[in-house]
């Protein structure tokens, strides 16, 4: 809140002396007035007052409602009546006319039906309520009019060059008057010059005529803002004849005639006097006023100097102005006198008037005009000298004069001030009130002021008498020992120099004859911003970077908004410009940088500011910089030392030409680790002061370091000492636990505080401890700076409720919240017991047990333990005693499962309750058999002896038989030359085989093997295995070629091949037909890819199968026997899918024919988009194919 203080005139000092002092104000004046308080003016009985009333000269829109304004207050609220034409209105007959409810605004509903001329006339309102009635002015309604143009026959102007010539507009006259303006057909204005111009009249004047003013639509238009329409006069055409030489002329007056006239204004209107000459050439015109000069800042001069206007005319503007045209022949003079009347204006208008019963008072209306206008008095509507007789009002002239008022003096009187050119009216009401004293200042308000300023504390009051005010500092009345106090006839109350100790509570007391009131506020007093590190003048190079730094002190109540201003404007909205708490920076420096740089800081009460001047320079010619680290800050200087804080500042070290970044703070703990030094905080490399957080009881020592984008400064020297006072423990140990070591004690451990968390001398620990089920007391002693305290003598393994709390030479820490802890373990007392086993299958068993009771645990139950064993294998073959094995299953389970058994084979086992301690006595051994299984594969499968129609296996049996072996099963099938298998051959033979020799086999056939054992249970894994008949006497052996993706390799003895003379055949045709086409392409020079002979010439033993042809079978190559990969097969589109077979040639080329190694490795590849010489030779040891012997033959 701004408070303004009061003219001194209206002050009144008074000295406190030595006296407690009571500050007392009484008004003595002759009439109230009542505050604008919302909450008082409800309250009060108040006669009407009109409030708001539509113009004295009303015009109306016709094609609206009209709406005539009137609203007035008044305490009760007023009610409404109209006269019209100087009689009763009755709105109630007329169903167009409604009021608006609470308000005397009336509305003429004429857009439904009825004329707006109906209701054309002179009305006024009257507000009435049981204090009296206020009227209106008299408002004059008319409706608006546009008439047009009254149709006409213009004949051209025909004129010859340079003759002068007006052109009549002569608008219809409309309410309110018309805007003339001159256009064209294209509604575009006419270009005016001081050689034609349109004068007030609206007519538009050739002071002498050119040829190009030739044109046949010269058109007068007369817009009606009222009403937004425009209407036109009929085109004037005018046409000028070139003539060969026009005879140049003086000047003479097209307007006004003669040589003199008169000009008749009113007071407070713009005065325009125009002069609007002809001649040969163009004359000029000026203006002067005789016997005077023109008014300097209210004279203007319009329409090329045509038209002199005079605002806000008064008396004095009155005499002869004098106009004056020339031109190279002559001039002529027109001389206007003018005449300034005035309508009646105020002088001193009428006031409300509040007074107490029996006081005095008066009612001025004073009024001036020209002629002087006549004053009449009205009281309540009513003329003053037909209305009720008054004993207490006496009249004289201008001035009602009361005394010894009553309450039934109140009434609401009306004045007139009025002659030929108008009239004022205005209402007054006087309101004679009996009214206790109140005070309309809020309660308790809080007055916040800077020390050594005014302090202005507000008691704004009514009551009626006048209340007298006194003011007491304190709610006890106590002694106010300043020596001035000014006292304002509103009440308030002024400290001409609020200082600290004016801090306080203030009460304000108002009294008259019916009663008394008082309010107290509230006064606080701040402490002055200031600006204590000041920005400083600076001079740097173009390019570089400069600081202002701008440190303030401030009330800590306060919180400040810093603002930086260049040259009194804003920063410049640049990213080179930044800002933080205490500096502006200016990184890459511009010419246009400098000026002055001002940090003003405002706080809601106060304000701020300092400047300092940048002058930027050309840089000097610099060797080229080094970059480096920055060097380390100095000047450690600590300031606000406080017990847990205190500032650090120091001064950069120079930067070496790379920008600080940040500075690093640490510190060092002398009392407590003397030499080491920790991180304290880290600061933007624009600040060089930090306010630090401290911790008692530390001799701090503080160093800093710079950082840029080279790296990291050496430390600064360390600063001076600071150690900070002691203070108790703020933090408890941590890590609190109660675990005994024996069945009969409890160890206490914590983690000790650091001497840094001491925070004083004599660090030592509260150690309590009780039975958490008890009704024990806590027992408690006191240990030194340890971390574990042995309580001895507890019962086994019981709840204990634990506290730690610290505590030093100045008090302890914050009480501690309790722990729960347990006394020592010992070993579990009791078996698991009703073991029993129930056998899932010949690998899994489920244990189930019953639990033990929880007393006889003595520990924390970590879960059963299963032991378990191998006592003999059920078929006598293995006797070897297998080592126990160990299951544990966590919490209280009591069941679990044995998985991983070997079947047929007898198993014993126990259970053991486990604690923290160790294990419980073991329960009884309980045994159980495991039934037969099914066998594992056969040890070893090899084929020996091999011979032109027969093969003989040996093997190993199965290492792990699971049981007894009743026989094995052998089953094998030929692969034929197509690598389809045959048909499939099962034979049983004895267990206690290991050899057995297939007879009557198909010579140089390959055959795959499938064996495996079986037990009662049935059929075990099986082994495989291939293996080849030998050749015939011929002795050529079986080719093995790679077929393609993923294939089987493959030996096929041709010459025993009943399909061997058809292939030799379509090898020698192929082999024909790529020698021809070899040729033709050969003879034209060109080449062409292996793919192109491949697609014409395709191997039928590599053709894509059909996918009903099935499945190769597993088997592996005669020379490593190594097995093929189970279900591999080629798709008939001779793809091989990406989860078929990992050596897909997808991941060499893009799906196209290609050759393998006799080891299946590639090594040919063919693309179906480049063309390849076909390789020289091929060293592959398979026996030559169809593909190969076309390649050796390009």
């Amino acid at each position: 809140m701004q408070l303004k203080i009061m003219p001194k005139k209206k002050q009144k000092h008074l000295s406190a002396g030595g006296v407690p002092l009571i500050l007392f104000l009484c008004q003595m004046i002759s009439a109230l007035d009542v505050p604008l308080d919302p909450k008082l003016l409800h309250d009060l009985v108040q006669p009407p007052t009109i409030t708001h009333q539509s113009p004295k000269d009303y015009i109306i829109d016709p094609r609206e409602n009209i709406v005539i304004q009137c609203e007035a207050k008044g305490k009760p609220p007023p009610s409404f009546s109209w006269t019209r034409n100087g009689t009763h209105f009755d709105i109630d007959k007329d169903p167009l006319v409604t009021m608006k409810p609470g308000s005397g605004t009336l509305v003429i509903n004429i857009m439904s039906e009825g004329k707006a001329e109906t209701y054309e006339g002179v009305y006024q309102c009257t507000a009435r309520n049981e204090r009296g009635a206020a009227v209106s002015n008299n408002i004059v309604v008319r409706p608006s009019r546009s008439p047009l143009w009254t149709k006409e026959r213009l004949e051209p102007i025909i004129l010859r060059n340079g003759q002068s010539l007006v052109l009549p507009c002569r608008p219809p006259i409309g309410l309110p008057p018309a805007i003339i303006f001159w256009m064209d057909n294209s509604f575009q204005r006419l270009p005016q010059s001081e050689r034609v111009s349109q004068g007030l009249n609206g007519d538009l004047y050739f002071s002498n005529v050119l040829p190009e003013d030739t044109r046949e639509d010269y058109i007068c238009y007369a817009r009606f803002n009222h009403t937004q329409t425009i209407q036109q006069k009929q085109p004037i055409s005018l046409k000028v004849i070139s003539a060969k030489s026009s005879k140049e002329r003086p000047p003479t007056f097209l307007t006004p005639e003669g040589n003199e006239s008169h000009k008749e204004e009113l007071r407070g209107n713009v005065l325009s006097l125009e002069c609007i000459a002809e001649g040969l050439p163009t004359p000029i015109i000026y203006w002067i006023k005789e016997d005077g000069t023109l008014p300097a800042n209210r004279t203007f001069y319009r329409n090329f100097k045509k038209t002199l206007q005079i605002t806000h005319v008064s008396e004095a503007d009155s005499g002869n102005y004098q106009c004056i045209a020339k031109n190279a022949l002559g001039a002529v003079h027109h001389t206007i006198s003018v005449t300034v009347k005035a309508a009646p204006y105020w002088i001193v208008a009428p006031q409300n008037l509040v007074l107490s019963p029996g006081e005095n008072g008066t009612l001025i209306c004073r009024a001036n005009g020209n002629p002087k206008p006549r004053i009449s008095w009205l009281t309540n509507g009513v003329p003053i000298e037909i209305a009720l007789d008054d004993p207490s009002r006496k009249i004289d002239g201008d001035t009602i004069i009361f005394s010894n008022v009553q309450e039934s003096s109140s009434a609401v009187y009306q004045c007139n001030a009025s002659n030929k050119y108008g009239y004022l009216l205005a209402n007054a009401f006087v309101n004679v009130l009996a009214e206790p004293p109140r005070i309309l200042t809020p309660a308790n308000t809080l007055y916040q002021v800077i020390a050594n300023r005014p302090a202005l504390l507000d008691c704004a009051f009514f009551g009626s008498p006048m209340p007298a005010i006194e003011w007491f500092k304190g709610t006890k009345g106590s002694a106010l020992h300043e020596d001035i106090y000014v006292l304002h006839d509103n009440g308030t109350l002024e400290i001409p120099v609020a200082q600290k100790d004016s801090t306080g509570t203030y009460t304000c007391v108002a009294r008259n004859k019916l009663g008394m009131a008082k309010n107290e506020v509230h006064l606080e007093i701040k402490d002055p911003t200031r600006i204590i590190k000041q920005p400083e003048y600076a001079v740097v190079q173009r390019g570089s970077k400069v600081s202002f730094e701008c440190r303030v002190k401030h009330d800590h109540t306060l919180i400040p908004t810093i603002m930086w201003l260049k040259d009194n404007g804003e920063l410049p909205n640049d990213e080179r410009f930044s800002t933080d708490k205490d500096h502006l920076v200016v990184s890459d420096v511009k010419d246009d940088d400098g000026g002055t740089y001002t940090c003003t800081a405002n706080t809601t009460l106060d304000s701020a500011s300092a400047s300092a001047l940048l002058r930027v320079v050309a840089p000097t010619p610099t060797p080229a910089p080094i970059y480096d680290v920055p060097n380390p800050p100095f000047d450690l200087e600590l300031t606000n030392q406080l017990d847990k804080s205190v500032q650090l500042t120091w001064t950069p070290g120079d930067d070496n030409n790379s920008p600080i970044t940040k500075f690093i703070i640490e510190y060092e703990d002398a009392m407590h680790d003397a030499g080491l030094w920790h991180h304290q905080a880290e600061v933007s490399g624009t600040q060089t002061t930090a306010q630090l957080k401290l911790s008692p009881y530390v001799n701090y020592s503080f160093r800093v370091m710079a950082e840029n984008s080279i790296g990291r400064s050496m430390p600064s020297e360390a600063s001076e000492q600071y150690l900070t006072k002691a203070a108790e423990p703020d933090q408890n140990p941590t890590a609190v636990e109660g675990l005994g070591t024996e069945p009969d004690n409890l160890v206490i451990t914590w983690k000790p505080l650091n001497g840094f968390q001491s925070n004083g001398p004599g660090l030592q620990y509260k150690v309590s401890w009780r039975q958490k089920d008890g009704d024990d007391e806590w027992t408690s002693v006191v240990v030194a700076n340890v971390s574990k305290y042995i309580v001895s003598g507890t019962p086994t393994f019981v709840p204990y409720l634990i506290k730690v709390q610290a505590l030093n030479d100045v008090g302890f820490a914050p009480e501690p919240a309790a722990v729960m802890g347990h006394s020592g373990e010992d070993l579990p007392m009791v078996a698991p017991g009703n073991v029993h086993v129930n056998v899932v299958n010949s690998t899994l068993a489920e244990v189930h047990w019953d639990p033990v009771p929880p007393k006889s645990v003595r520990g924390h139950l970590q879960g059963y333990r299963i032991y378990y064993w191998k006592t003999q294998s059920s078929s006598k073959r293995n006797r070897r005693h297998i080592e126990k094995k160990i299951l544990t299953f966590q919490g209280t389970k009591t069941h679990g499962m044995l998985p991983g058994l070997q079947p047929y084979s007898h198993y014993a086992l126990n259970v053991r309750v486990v604690n923290g301690k160790g294990e419980g006595p073991a329960s009884t051994d309980r045994g159980f058999h495991t039934p037969e299984g099914v066998p594992s594969a056969p040890s070893s499968l090899k084929i020996v002896n091999p011979t032109l129609d027969s093969l003989t296996l040996e093997w190993d049996p199965p290492s792990h038989p699971n049981g007894i072996l009743t026989e094995y099963i052998l089953k094998y099938q030929p692969i034929n030359s197509t690598h389809e298998l045959g048909p499939l051959v099962d034979l049983k033979i004895p267990a206690n085989k290991t050899r057995w020799t297939l007879k009557n086999l198909n010579f140089s056939t390959r055959y795959k093997f499938y064996f495996y054992a079986q037990t009662s249970v049935g059929s075990g894994s099986q082994i495989t295995e291939e293996a080849i008949t030998t050749v015939d006497e011929a002795g050529i052996p079986p080719p093995d070629v790679g077929a393609g993706k993923a294939m089987a390799s493959r030996q096929v003895d041709i010459a025993t091949q009943g399909w061997f003379i058809g292939l030799m055949c379509a090898v020698a045709l192929l082999i024909l037909i790529l020698l021809i086409v070899c040729f033709i392409r050969r003879n034209k020079g060109g080449k062409y890819p292996v793919k192109e002979k491949e697609d014409a010439h395709a191997d039928p033993e590599i053709q894509p199968m059909k996918e009903d042809d099935g499945t190769f079978g597993e088997y592996s190559d005669a020379e490593d026997h190594k097995p093929l990969k189970k279900g591999s097969r080629t798709p008939s589109d001779r793809t091989v899918k990406k989860e078929d077979s990992d050596d897909s040639l997808v991941d060499y080329g893009e799906g196209v024919n290609g050759q393998f190694n006799e080891d299946g490795s590639f090594i040919g590849q063919y693309s179906g988009k480049k063309e390849k010489e076909p390789a020289e030779g091929n060293e592959s040891s398979e026996a030559p194919s169809p593909v190969n012997a076309m390649n050796s033959l390009v």
